[in-house]
């Protein structure tokens, strides 16, 4: 019984380490979002830190339309780097779930 506790801490120890790993990872992955018509391009990381903003000059002339733009591009683009962000760090942390008997039910 001791030994699989101390199986299940150096799992868990493990995968914490995969966590943070994937997380680090994340900084390289890139989400580009777009306004349909093109004139506002965003890009930022799956951690959600924003790499770049390109505005049409168009653009520039409304403040209030740029920063409608603004709000709608960027949330588009943190939901999709959200997403892969969850998604990833389920998916590392699931394969390094110990076999915990009953918690299969809740998959």
């Amino acid at each position: 019984m001791f030994g699989d506790i101390m199986g299940m801490m150096g799992k868990l120890k493990e995968t914490q380490q995969k966590v943070e790993e994937t997380k680090k990872r994340l900084d390289f992955v890139l989400i580009d979002e777009k306004s349909n018509d093109g004139l506002l391009e965003v890009t930022l990381t799956a951690n959600r830190k924003i790499k770049n903003i390109t505005i049409a000059d168009e653009l520039l002339a409304d403040k209030e339309m740029l920063e409608d733009y603004l709000v709608n591009v960027l949330n588009k683009a943190i939901e999709k780097a959200t997403n892969v962000h969850e998604t990833e760090l389920a998916a590392v942390a699931k394969e390094g779930m110990p076999n915990i008997p009953g918690m299969d039910m809740f998959k």
